[in-house]
């Protein structure tokens, strides 16, 4: 454990100055709660909620009263002339041409409009929290991807210590029959083709090793990047994968239900958002009502005298209040058009359910399947490593003793590896397929 810790630390600095960086020691559920902080799809998702409250806001403030203040200003240039008939002045089968009106004119006021009651604009309100909760859902949907992909490269990576482990052991071993093999040589009881099948067995392993910990240092380096993390910071994972933590819990699914699957949650929102477009379009049949009112004052005077305290200067106050009716009659089938269209996008919400109902079924059972699978192909390589390792052993024991050849021991030792490279392959298939399992019945 010991080595392995000062080998994470080495990997995960290996490209930046120890000095400049942070140091996170995370298990696999703090990476995964740093990435929901910092993990860049995860904060856009967050945004669209903030996105839908101010949709909402946006939506509310038609139901609250809309208040104006307005001022305007004439200067009348020339003063429009009316031609009033004669028969006024005298004179009658005559017009003269009389000046109605004065040169300034100032004017203000305030308005208010408040909706009373609109079909539309009600079932908006309605649905303010299922948009909420619909953009929420979308959010969850990611994190859980975000979460499943951050614990899957976790464990791999934490299993990998057994292979750096594995690799060393078989580095110590092979350095220990290289070393016996020139000895042996030295004292010619074995040829110089005896030392070179060692050397090269050991220039293969090393190579392996190398290779090893580029992939580790390549997972690293994306697991920081899922997670948002800089890459200049140093990440140190603290658990630990073993045999039996990993066949541990293997579920049935026979108490699963839908609703346990944040996509089929987010679906069903979706269904019920399609469901007041309806309502919302079939209200727009009905009238709507709304209450006016404005209070004006305005000043004429003939000479511009607003700004001095002029004897005779009068502002003429008017108001009025208006109750208004708006009737929805005829407007080319518009409205039908719509609500058919509608029917349509909630039918195709319906038809898309169903099909993530089939697709969640196949998710388990092949799920299911593929971790029992890998479940019995670990149990398989976990016993030939162990086989492969109680034959080199017994082989190691009769070279030692003089009765084998060199030839068994490093075939013995090729086969070895092999069964380690088989049981790694399959403890990653193992994580891998009790991740996608239990993200596929709902309790990841």
């Amino acid at each position: 454990m010991k080595t392995w810790m000062m080998a994470t630390g080495i990997m995960a600095s290996a490209l930046v100055s120890a000095q400049d960086s942070t140091i996170h020691r995370f298990t696999a559920q703090q990476a995964a709660e740093y990435a929901m902080k910092n993990n860049v799809q995860v904060k856009n998702a967050l945004i669209d909620i903030q996105l839908q409250e101010q949709t909402n806001r946006d939506l509310t403030s038609a139901a609250y009263p809309q208040i104006n203040a307005n001022g305007s200003f004439t200067y009348n240039a020339k003063i429009p002339v009316s031609l009033v008939p004669g028969d006024f002045f005298g004179q009658p089968g005559t017009f003269i041409p009389v000046q109605f009106g004065v040169r300034y004119n100032a004017l203000g006021g305030i308005t208010l409009d408040q909706l009373l009651f609109d079909g539309q604009v009600f079932v908006g309100l309605q649905a303010r929290q299922t948009a909420i909760d619909w953009k929420a859902k979308s959010a969850e949907v990611t994190e859980e991807t975000i979460k499943a992909n951050i614990y899957k490269i976790y464990y791999q990576l934490v299993a990998s210590r057994t292979q750096i482990q594995l690799l060393d052991a078989n580095i110590a071993r092979l350095d220990k029959l290289l070393h016996d093999t020139r000895e042996i040589y030295k004292n010619g009881f074995a040829e110089k083709l005896d030392v070179d099948r060692v050397s090269v067995q050991m220039s293969n392993v090393q190579s392996e090793k190398v290779r090893v910990l580029n992939q580790v240092n390549n997972g690293f380096l994306g697991l920081k990047l899922l997670m948002g993390m800089p890459i200049k910071d140093s990440l140190a994972l603290t658990e630990e994968v073993t045999y039996d933590r990993v066949k541990q819990g293997l579920l049935d699914g026979s108490a699963f239900n839908y609703t346990d699957r944040k996509e089929y949650q987010y679906v069903e929102l979706g269904i019920k958002l399609n469901e007041y477009n309806i309502k919302r379009y079939k209200l727009s049949k009905i009238p709507t009502f709304r209450l006016g009112a404005f209070y004006n004052t305005i000043a004429q005077q003939n000479e511009f005298t607003y700004f001095k305290n002029t004897p005779g200067k009068i502002w003429y106050p008017s108001s009025a209040l208006t109750l208004s009716i708006n009737v929805p009659i005829f407007h080319g089938f518009q409205t039908n058009a719509r609500i058919a269209s509608a029917k349509l996008d909630l039918q195709k919400s319906v038809n898309l359910r169903e099909d993530l109902k089939l697709q969640i079924q196949n998710e388990i059972e092949t799920a299911k399947n593929n971790f029992q699978t890998a479940i019995t192909t670990l149990d398989f390589q976990k016993e030939n490593m162990e086989l492969a390792q109680s034959v080199y052993d017994q082989t190691k024991k009769k070279y030692e003793a003089g009765t084998g050849q060199q030839i068994d021991i490093i075939n013995a030792e090729t086969d070895l590896r092999a069964a380690q490279t088989n049981y790694l392959a399959a403890m990653y298939a193992a994580i891998i397929a009790k991740v996608d399992y239990l993200k596929a019945i709902g309790k990841f």
